[in-house]
C-alpha cells in the first residue's frame, strides 16, 4: 500500500516567507494560484508577455511578472504550461534564474522522466498533482472540499522537499481529500496509459466503434448515439459512486448478464496485447519522443486528426441532440 497523507500530516507554516511562482494560468494554473492565494500564501504569476490570462490574473487579485523574473524570485516554483512547451521555456527562462536551495515543482511528471527539463543539483524537484481538471479542483476547494492528489519528490537537495511537497498539497486543498505518496516514473506512465486506453483514446474509440456498427446495421443515427454515448454518464457516475458492483446493482440483470458474458469478448486478448503495446511504447520513451517531434514539426499528424475527429458522424449527430437538452449546458468547439 502507498502512503497516503492528510491536513494533519502537512503544515503551511513550511511556506511562510516563501514566494511562491505559478508558471501559467490555464486550467491547473489558475487553481494553484486562487487555492493558495485563499490559504494566505505569497504568489507570483510567471506568464509570458503577451498572454492573454495576464489581466485575467490580475482581475483576481494575483500579482504577474514575466517568466524570467518569477522563477528569480521564487522559493517555490510551480510550471503548469503543457507538456511540450516546458523543455523550451525551462531551458529559456527557468533554468537560467533559478534560485539554489528552491523547489522546482510540477504536476505531472512527463518533463523530468523524460528528460526534457533537467535540472540542477541544488534545487529540490518534486511533483504535486491534482487528480482532477483545475476548474474541478478550484470548484470544489471554494466549498470546502479538496480533490485528491499524488506527492513525488524526485531530488531532495535541501532535505526538506517532501516537507514542502506536503505543505503545498494543503495549500491547494488535496491533503483534504488525501495525497498519495509516489514517484515521477509511476506517475507519468500510468497517467498517460489511462489516458491513452481508457480515458481519452480507448473510451472515445469505443464509443465511436459500436456507433458506426450500429449505423452500418442500419439503425437511425439517433438511437447509436443514445445507446453507445448519452448513456455512458449515468454507468460511470454509478462506477464513479461504488465500483463495478454498485453499477451492477444498478442497472438491470439483463444488462449485468451482458456485461459479465459479452464484455470480455470486446476487450479480449487482442485488445490487451494492444494495451501491452501502448504500455510499452510509454515506458520506453518513444511516445514521448513522439510528441515532441510531432510539435516541433509543426503538428502534421495530430492536426488533420483533430479536425477528423471534430467533424466526424458522431459528433455531428451529437451537435444536434444535445441542442434538443439545453438544460445540459451543451458545449460545442468549432
Amino acid at each position: 500500500m502507498v502512503n497516503v497523507y492528510y491536513d494533519k500530516d502537512a503544515d503551511l507554516e513550511v511556506l511562510k516567507g516563501k514566494t511562491i511562482g505559478i508558471i501559467g494560468y490555464g486550467s491547473q494554473g489558475h487553481a494553484h494560484a486562487l487555492n493558495l492565494k485563499d490559504t494566505g500564501q505569497q504568489v507570483m504569476v510567471g506568464l509570458y508577455p503577451e498572454s492573454r490570462s495576464r489581466a485575467t490574473a490580475r482581475d483576481a487579485g494575483l500579482e504577474v511578472a514575466d517568466v524570467p523574473e518569477v522563477a528569480k524570485i521564487a522559493d517555490v516554483l510551480m510550471v503548469l504550461i503543457p507538456d511540450h512547451l516546458q523543455g523550451d521555456v525551462y531551458r529559456q527562462q527557468i533554468g537560467p534564474n533559478l534560485r539554489p536551495n528552491s523547489a522546482l515543482m510540477f504536476a505531472h511528471g512527463f518533463s523530468i522522466h523524460f528528460g526534457t527539463v533537467a535540472p540542477p543539483d541544488n534545487v529540490d524537484v518534486l511533483m504535486v498533482a491534482p487528480k482532477a481538471p483545475g476548474h474541478r479542483m478550484r470548484e470544489l476547494f471554494t466549498e470546502g472540499i479538496g480533490v485528491p492528489g499524488l506527492l513525488a519528490v524526485h531530488q531532495d537537495a535541501t532535505g526538506h522537499a517532501k516537507e514542502v511537497g506536503l505543505a503545498y498539497a494543503k495549500g491547494i486543498g488535496c491533503t483534504r481529500s488525501g495525497v498519495l505518496e509516489t514517484s515521477f516514473k509511476d506517475e507519468t506512465e500510468t497517467d498517460l496509459f489511462g489516458e491513452q486506453t481508457v480515458l481519452c483514446g480507448g473510451v472515445t474509440a469505443l464509443i465511436n466503434a459500436a456507433f458506426e456498427t450500429l449505423v452500418e446495421a442500419g439503425y437511425p443515427a439517433e438511437m447509436a448515439y443514445f445507446e453507445c454515448l448519452h448513456e455512458l454518464k449515468m454507468i460511470v457516475d454509478l462506477i464513479y459512486q461504488g465500483g463495478f458492483n454498485y453499477m451492477r446493482y444498478s442497472v438491470s440483470d439483463t444488462a449485468e448478464y451482458g456485461d459479465l458474458s459479452r464484455g470480455p469478448q470486446i476487450i479480449d486478448e487482442h485488445v490487451r496485447e494492444n494495451m501491452r503495446k501502448v504500455l510499452a511504447a510509454i515506458q520506453d520513451g518513444s511516445f514521448a519522443k513522439e510528441w515532441i517531434a510531432e510539435n516541433d514539426e509543426g503538428r502534421p499528424r495530430f492536426n488533420p486528426l483533430r479536425q477528423a475527429a471534430r467533424t466526424s458522424p458522431i459528433q455531428e449527430v451529437g451537435r444536434e441532440l444535445r441542442a434538443m437538452m439545453p438544460w445540459m449546458d451543451p458545449k460545442e468547439i468549432d
